[in-house]
């Protein structure tokens, strides 16, 4: 008899979940994004954001959350309930801070639910209109006449457009200093004021300044060059050959989300990637979308993590 009741428990609560899972989201969701307003994380992140909530008919309250790499807003979620109402909506840095920092609060292979990936982009090495360098090779060479005299400034320890920056670093053995932000817009500020130099900036955030000419791109980092800037060369084809960096975005959650909610939230993303107004939106910013399942961006996740290790070790980067 025992048998039969676990069996009966069993399918009710099965039968629970997957009503649980059909009835989401029955109230606001709220979305924490690791970086600033106007930061390409938060650019991608709101675009989604916004179709997700005109298909759930209750608004995704959107968070910015910036600092620490990503950490502090993922330190958030990875605390909040399992239910699928607190996201975390982060790029490849969510890859990056294992490695970047000794004392995490929170463990990123165990603590989250792997949902889905939003899109894949190329940074954009750009500087300001009126500066002299003209080429990644102009600035390669000013480099080595005066190392460490020339300035790099990044969103953020650990974020992507960091290890960007030490991957190219450790492709040209040229020699500069690291000016650390909470985000792309305080960099592009200071790059226009004059306080920094250079700045490999997600493509999303620096697009309107290219074509605006407020800012002059040198590259991108991708290994073909963007649709978007299609007569910018890439970093391989100015000097510097096989490099190669990507920045992408994607969705947490807690971890111990039910799998039929997180079934849910993925579909629901996947269908607003593709729905042709979103991959136009996305497509203008320079971005590449990307499908796939829970359990392929877990896989996923796992390889850019150790990945990621890898180059923070060539670097030579302490974790803080």
């Amino acid at each position: 008899m025992n048998k039969y009741i676990k069996i009966i428990v069993a399918v009710l609560a099965a039968s629970a979940l997957q009503a649980f899972a059909q009835e989401f989201p029955g109230k606001p969701v709220r979305a924490i994004i690791t970086f600033t307003p106007g930061s390409s994380t938060d650019i991608v992140g709101r675009v989604v954001t916004q179709k997700l909530s005109e298909y759930w008919g209750h608004p995704v309250l959107v968070e910015n959350r910036g600092g620490a790499g990503g950490s502090i807003a993922a330190g958030l979620v990875a605390r909040a309930a399992p239910d699928g109402y607190t996201l975390l909506i982060d790029s490849s840095a969510h890859a990056v801070t294992p490695a970047m920092y000794a004392k995490l609060p929170y463990d990123t292979l165990k603590d989250f639910s792997d949902i889905a990936p939003l899109a894949g982009q190329p940074n954009v090495m750009v500087v300001a209109p009126d500066s002299p360098i003209k080429s990644v090779g102009d600035m390669i060479a000013a480099a080595k006449a005066k190392p460490g005299a020339i300035n790099f400034g990044h969103a953020g320890v650990g974020s992507g457009t960091h290890l960007n920056t030490e991957k190219f670093k450790l492709a040209t053995g040229i020699d500069f200093l690291q000016i650390p932000y909470k985000g792309t817009q305080e960099v592009l500020t200071d790059l226009l004021g004059g306080r920094v130099e250079y700045y490999f900036a997600p493509i999303s955030a620096a697009l309107s300044g290219v074509r605006n000419g407020k800012l002059r791109p040198l590259a991108v980092s991708t290994a073909k060059r963007s649709s978007a800037l299609p007569d910018v060369p890439t970093v391989a084809e100015s000097g510097v050959p096989g490099f190669e960096f990507t920045l992408w975005f994607g969705i947490w959650g807690p971890a111990g989300i039910p799998a039929a909610v997180v079934d849910k939230i993925n579909k629901d993303v996947n269908r607003a990637l593709a729905e042709p107004g979103v991959r136009e939106q996305l497509a203008r910013l320079g971005n590449d979308t990307m499908s796939m399942t829970p359990a392929e961006f877990s896989q996923f996740v796992r390889r850019e993590v150790e990945d990621y290790g890898k180059i923070v070790k060539a670097a030579g980067i302490k974790p803080q």
